[in-house]
């Protein structure tokens, strides 16, 4: 009877190469996902989604998934920690993000002291197009937010603090921004009037009825259960068929219907917001477009990453 091979498993700290701990008879079957529970039970503060571990002090992070017998290591294996800081779930992550620009906007919009001059106080712009932006805002924030609760599958997966602390600087500081010019006692309405706005209005309510598609699309792939893996096609939903086009037409409408409030209202810092936005999702798009290519050979070969026949 053969004995059992056992692995040992030593952790170093990333950046001082000291030995944090050291684990011997660990079963070659083991997830790196066990290795960070062991290093837990041995540093509490250190939870699994803060750790980090790695072959290489400058190498790349492995995965919880990976299994200790399937690496490049010997029966003696040293693996690199690094602490990632406090972490939050993705859920929370996105109503962070979302509640903030939210209630932000509605301080600008019902001009809250110490923002305007005081005679403006809870004033209200005699402009409807600023009180449809509110409303335009307010729908696009608060849809995001029902989203996150009622249709999005989020992984286990979680963003560090700091990284959430500086994405909600960037979208309440954009909020605040676009807020205080639309809002404004001096702001002036669109060039052509109603007519722009009934027009980018359009645009606008198709688009996030298009995105709002695409999610409830995307969730029902990722429903619970489903074991089938595959890439998101077309359904009897006709804002569905951007997917003939594009990989990511959620990122297609969520663009468009930016580009609509900036339209609407014809204001600089809300284009601003568009295309830093733009660039953003597009990167996010070709990253997502690339791993589709990649792991399904039958991928549609007409397809984008998130401008039809462009980009």
């Amino acid at each position: 009877m053969s004995r059992a091979t056992f692995f040992e498993v030593e952790i170093l700290d990333t950046k001082t190469k000291q030995q944090l701990c050291f684990f011997d008879k660990v079963e070659p079957h083991s997830t790196i996902g066990d290795i960070k529970s062991l290093v837990h039970k041995t540093y509490p503060h250190w939870y699994p989604a803060r750790q980090a571990l790695k072959l290489d002090s400058k190498g790349k992070s492995l995965r919880d998934d990976d299994v200790l017998q399937h690496l490049p290591v010997g029966t003696s294996a040293t693996i690199y920690v690094t602490d990632l800081g406090p972490q939050l779930s993705w859920a929370m992550v996105f109503l962070a993000e979302c509640m903030g620009p939210l209630l932000v906007y509605l301080l600008f919009y019902f001009r809250v002291p110490h923002i305007y001059e005081h005679r403006y106080a809870f004033s209200s712009s005699p402009y409807p197009v600023v009180r449809l932006a509110c409303v335009c805002h307010s729908f696009h924030y608060l849809k995001r937010l029902l989203e996150t609760v009622f249709v999005h599958h989020f992984s286990h997966g979680t963003l560090a603090l700091r990284t959430i602390v500086k994405n909600c600087v960037y979208y309440w500081g954009f909020s605040a921004w676009l807020a205080y010019y639309i809002n404004h006692p001096l702001y002036t309405p669109p060039s052509y009037g109603e007519l722009q706005v009934n027009y980018a209005l359009t645009l606008f309510v198709m688009c996030e009825l298009g995105n709002f598609s695409i999610h409830w699309t995307l969730n029902n792939l990722r429903r619970k259960g489903s074991k089938c893996k595959t890439f998101p096609v077309p359904t009897k939903n006709p804002f569905t068929w951007l997917f003939y086009f594009v990989s990511c037409p959620n990122y297609t409408y969520e663009v468009g219907a930016w580009m609509s409030l900036s339209v609407m209202t014809q204001c600089l810092p809300v284009a601003l917001y568009t295309v830093l936005g733009f660039i953003q999702m597009t990167i996010w798009a070709r990253e997502k477009h690339r791993v589709y290519s990649r792991e399904f050979h039958n991928y549609p070969s007409l397809r984008v990453a998130i401008i039809p026949l462009v980009l």
